[in-house]
């Protein structure tokens, strides 16, 4: 296993079990800005996911940099189903996401406002993505 894999995986564990749980009822309140849940569907199963991610608005659209790109299964959802639910403060909006390989992911975390936001995907990332979304 080489270093990035070790690096995802390690990541993955902490968040799935430390600390996904607790900020998904606090995003899911809307009490953390800049930060809302992206409800995919299941790529195997169908079943629908929910995941906390930070997010930057510009007019009709969202941006996001996933820090694990394609290893992420939220990412992997929307390659295989592209309609998908944000919910922001506390309701829900339809989008369609779009993994955006011509946007540097660099550039996009520099222009998002959270400076510690940008700095976190940075340390714990392996394969930065962009991922739009565009609100229908």
């Amino acid at each position: 296993m080489d270093d990035a894999a070790a690096r995802r995986r390690r990541t993955r564990w902490l968040q799935r079990y430390l600390l996904n749980p607790p900020m998904k009822l606090i995003v899911w309140a809307g009490l953390v800005p800049g930060y809302v849940l992206v409800e995919t569907q299941g790529r195997r199963t169908g079943r629908r996911r929910t995941n906390v991610v930070g997010l930057k608005i510009e007019d009709h659209t969202g941006w996001v940099v996933a820090e694990q790109g394609r290893h992420a299964g939220w990412v992997l959802n929307i390659e295989a189903h592209s309609d998908v639910r944000v919910r922001g403060g506390r309701q829900w909006r339809a989008a369609r996401a779009v993994i955006d390989v011509d946007d540097d992911p660099e550039a996009r975390l520099d222009s998002f406002e959270r400076k510690s936001h940008a700095a976190t995907v940075r340390r714990f990332g392996t394969d930065l993505t962009t991922v739009r979304f565009d609100f229908v």
